[in-house]
């Protein structure tokens, strides 16, 4: 079942750009999620400036496999797990949606424990529970607030993305030199160079994302009354590629420059005074302080809790929408919780499974490391399955992926496959 349409929708005003942002602009920036940050700062940390040129490769590749993902779900009017039950065997599904599970809720645990030790860098105090506190939030946030307003408190998170591009501007930066190391990179080809690039590929493009956007773009929809799916639609289809195009390409930009900016200022700061072992967000906190100062490091800690509290929902949400279209339960965030109550409960099992493993022997660096693993073993599957998806007529009607769009999905889910077998070639060396 479908949820009601409403009367009015947080994108309505169509002539505002801004208006425009949503599934896209979240998506983007809780890719950019406390364990995102680690990755970004080990990068920084172990390479310097070497891997600053990631970011050329991976912002064309997010941008096309998530417009893919936002199409289906705006052209179909059902998400990602809904289209896959529909046009593929059920164990496949099954399959997906298990690991992506799985892989979201150690990923929730690892970023709730980020937040609560960067709490305790500024304040004191015991870690897990300001982690646990974080998840109970978070959880109260998605069940009762409605779509339309919580979509806008999302939007509103993503500034605390900010703080990173703020952490520059107290560091010195010697600009040319970075843009010939980000233009005109040395590649290495050792096992722990390739580890990395393999981690920051695997960080930017998550499956979780697609789940997300092709969902959202579902919410949107039914949050118009004038909207309809552009399969049934096609007289909208301009309008809605138009900003669907301007969200996604906003909204992975801002990831990207996030990423670019974290592994800026780690190689600025702690690479060049030696720092080259950081594990977590809040070590590569920690080690900035006396290298580039208090307020950088406040800067930076703050922005750890800022996009742990964005990325904590959107890890629950796609994981219940997975389930939910998986299994045809009825799925909104519009919805009360009486009347999606297997939907909400999926985003407060996978939300207290995170809080749990928080007050457990939980090492957040194993976990972010088989949450890796996991997430590199079904992303290509689930690109591969989206670019079929995408063009078929049978699923899509006139409105079939363009060539361009084709050969930008193909090519990320080309990059992602050999990022995973580069993974697993590396593995134990």
């Amino acid at each position: 079942m479908t949820p009601p349409r409403k009367t009015s929708s947080p994108g309505a005003d169509h002539g505002s750009w801004t208006s425009k942002l949503g599934p896209g602009l979240v998506a983007g920036a809780a890719d950019d999620d406390p364990s995102g940050i680690a990755t970004y700062s080990q990068a920084g940390a172990q390479f310097g400036f070497g891997m600053l040129w990631t970011v050329l490769l991976t912002y064309p590749l997010m941008v096309g496999i998530q417009m893919t993902s936002a199409r289906i779900g705006r052209v179909t009017g059902r998400g990602l797990a809904s289209n896959i039950r529909r046009h593929y065997p059920a164990p496949l599904l099954y399959a997906i949606v298990l690991l992506l599970v799985v892989a979201n809720v150690i990923n929730i645990a690892a970023d709730m424990a980020a937040m609560g030790q960067a709490v305790q860098l500024l304040a004191g105090g015991p870690a897990p529970l300001y982690a646990a506190g974080f998840g109970l939030l978070s959880l109260v946030l998605q069940i009762f607030i409605p779509y339309q307003r919580y979509v806008r408190i999302l939007k509103w998170l993503t500034l605390a993305l900010l703080a990173y591009v703020a952490t520059l501007l107290v560091v010195r930066v010697p600009w040319l030199h970075v843009l010939h190391e980000t233009v005109l990179p040395r590649l290495h080809w050792t096992p722990a160079w390739l580890t990395t690039v393999v981690a920051v590929l695997g960080t930017t493009i998550s499956p979780y994302m697609f789940f997300w956007q092709s969902s959202q773009e579902v919410e949107e929809l039914h949050a118009d009354p004038q909207a309809e799916a552009l399969k049934r639609a096609p007289e909208q289809a301009e309008q809605e590629y138009r900003r669907i195009k301007l969200d996604t390409l906003i909204g992975m930009g801002f990831s990207n420059l996030v990423a670019f900016c974290i592994m800026l200022t780690t190689a600025i700061t702690l690479h060049t005074h030696g720092i080259r072992d950081i594990a977590t967000s809040a070590q590569a906190a920690s080690a900035l302080r006396p290298v580039a100062g208090e307020f950088a490091f406040i800067l930076f800690t703050a922005g750890i809790i800022g996009t742990g509290l964005l990325a904590i929902p959107v890890l629950a949400g796609s994981a219940a929408y997975a389930v939910a279209g998986t299994f045809q339960w009825r799925n909104s965030l519009e919805l009360a919780p009486s009347a999606a109550r297997k939907f909400y409960g999926i985003i407060a099992a996978s939300t207290l499974t995170g809080v749990a493993l928080g007050f457990a022997h939980f090492d957040p660096i194993k976990a972010l490391y088989w949450s890796a693993v996991i997430n590199g073993v079904i992303a290509v599957p689930v690109m591969a399955v989206m670019m079929h998806l995408g063009s078929l007529r049978s699923v899509m009607g006139q409105q079939m992926l363009p060539g361009w769009l084709k050969a930008l999905g193909w090519a990320c889910t080309v990059a992602m496959a050999a990022a995973v077998a580069a993974m697993f070639m590396t593995a134990g060396k």
